[in-house]
């Protein structure tokens, strides 16, 4: 299946982006809750939006993590990645969001936001790039800018690193050095 490209108006709203803030469950995860006998909780991620993630930094734009539960799970796979910004515990996103930006010295115009469920709403609005995952609850899918082809956990991520990497001149540069 093809991936459907970007258009000159997805692109427009991706340019300038400095900051991806997402959330975990049902983003950057299948959004299923794992539980093993002894009580550990467990959550798959996915190497591809692993390495968008790490492609983003490298070309200077910033993630983040803004998620209402709280995990040490969470704080290993940010810290495999190296996201410095990790805001979790907080159901109110958009105050959430809004403090990191004031905190790095933002504005919501060099914003991208990545949810899929009504808590992330707010913060889909607010910032310049709304976006959503192909198994978002569907009243998201109405308010966000983009909507991915591929769901949460399942290369979302990865996709929209494409799109910002595409919008701000990074991406031949990115494809050339594994060439």
């Amino acid at each position: 299946m093809k991936q459907k490209e970007a258009d000159a108006n997805t692109l427009a709203k991706a340019r300038g982006i400095k900051l991806l803030a997402l959330d975990v469950d049902g983003v950057m995860t299948d959004g299923k809750l794992y539980f093993g006998q002894q009580g550990e909780s467990l959550k798959s991620f996915s190497i591809l939006d692993g390495l968008g993630i790490k492609l983003l930094r490298d070309c200077g734009i910033e993630c983040a993590i803004i998620t209402g539960r709280s995990s040490a799970i969470v704080e290993q796979r940010a810290t495999e990645l190296s996201i410095k910004h990790v805001v979790q515990g907080r159901e109110d996103k958009l105050t959430a969001l809004m403090e990191l930006l004031a905190q790095l010295n933002l504005s919501k115009e060099q914003t991208a936001y990545v949810g899929d469920d009504l808590p992330d709403l707010a913060a889909i609005r607010f910032c310049r790039f709304g976006i959503t995952v192909a198994n978002a609850y569907p009243a998201i899918k109405q308010h966000a800018d983009w909507v991915c082809s591929n769901s949460g956990g399942s290369g979302a991520v990865r996709e929209v690193a494409d799109i910002l990497l595409t919008a701000n001149g990074y991406y031949d540069d990115v494809i050339a050095r594994y060439l």
